[in-house]
């Protein structure tokens, strides 16, 4: 009998934080494990690809599938919409793959409200916000107004860890990842995901 029912792990963080280095270097690390692709209005960014990093779609588009109920949660940041797609989450979860959202603390609560008994929420911070102010700019991915906005949303967003289940400090990368993939694993091995499957495996050493 095999364990049938992955795990959502929430992780959010304030933007440059290195959330998403640390989400792509887990999945090629450890198996069974999937991020959910967003969809969002905001512009594409140099090297972005549709499909890969986001599902790049107009406001209109994306106002028809909230009234089509395609999202598990979406949010409205910096005047851009970005959204969980319902059916890629549920059918991920119930082939017993973990799913990996990065969103941030608004989506995750309404997540962590639909799903309490099967999503793990993680906040990564900054060491400080110097070093995250230099990320924000030497990634050279946004304008230099919205990337004050994001300095300026930080201190809200980093207060936000407290509603959390765990917190990793991202001050040395391959630290925060083994932190990451630790709690991907002790999940994993945990009575609430395996206890059928441990039950039967008891059975059959005892019997």
């Amino acid at each position: 009998m095999a364990i049938t029912n992955g795990t959502l792990f929430i992780i959010s963080a304030p933007s440059g934080t290195g959330k998403t280095s640390l989400v792509n270097e887990l999945v090629k690390r450890l198996h069974n494990v999937v991020i959910s692709i967003s969809h969002t209005t905001r512009h594409r960014r140099m090297l972005e690809q549709h499909g890969q990093h986001y599902y790049f779609v107009d406001v209109s588009t994306f106002q028809t599938m909230i009234q089509q109920n395609v999202f598990l949660e979406y949010v409205n940041i910096f005047d851009n919409f970005y959204g969980t797609s319902r059916t890629f989450v549920e059918d991920e979860l119930s082939k017993g793959n973990d799913v990996i959202l990065e969103i941030d603390w608004q989506g995750a609560n309404k997540i962590k409200e639909n799903f309490p008994h099967s999503s793990i929420s993680i906040f990564i911070l900054p060491p400080n916000l110097i070093i995250l102010q230099q990320r924000l700019f030497s990634r050279k991915q946004d304008s230099n107004e919205v990337i004050e906005k994001r300095i300026a949303q930080a201190p809200t967003d980093i207060k936000q860890y407290k509603n959390y289940d765990y917190v990793i400090t991202n001050d040395s990368f391959e630290k925060a990842l083994d932190e990451l993939m630790a709690i991907i694993k002790a999940r994993r091995v945990s009575l609430t995901v395996a206890g059928d499957y441990l039950q039967n495996f008891v059975d059959n050493i005892i019997n």
